[in-house]
């Protein structure tokens, strides 16, 4: 499974950003998909994740009714649309790739592919 992020940028606070994660792979459709965010000095934290069979998803609260996490099965993309962002959003986000989903959150350890990362920048 290959992963590639794209759709970062520089933006004002209170707007809006949509992040894709295209995927390729011959058995990618059996993997589930989560972003994860990293800033310098900080460990990479988990921003949302959606289940591929059914669009289950979840959210770390910082981001909650903030962001949405979406995929097209036909296109083998995934989508993470930010609204409302924050100077504290500005970080690299990677999407990645699960082969399992766990109730309640799966442990990023479990995510086994990884995009390269694309960089969001929140201007105050």
């Amino acid at each position: 499974v290959q992963l590639q992020a794209s759709g970062g940028g520089l933006v004002q606070a209170g707007g809006s950003l949509r992040l894709s994660c295209a995927a390729s792979g011959r058995t990618f459709s059996r993997y589930n998909m989560g972003w994860f965010r990293q800033t310098p000095g900080k460990e990479r934290e988990f921003v949302a994740a959606i289940r591929w069979s059914d669009g289950r998803s979840n959210y770390a609260d910082s981001v909650k009714g903030r962001f949405t996490i979406s995929r097209d099965r036909a296109k083998n993309m995934v989508y993470l649309q930010m609204n409302s962002l924050k100077p504290e959003d500005t970080a690299v986000f990677y999407c990645a790739a699960a082969a399992v989903w766990v109730v309640g959150g799966t442990p990023e350890s479990e995510y086994r592919y990884w995009g390269q990362g694309t960089q969001v920048t929140v201007s105050s």
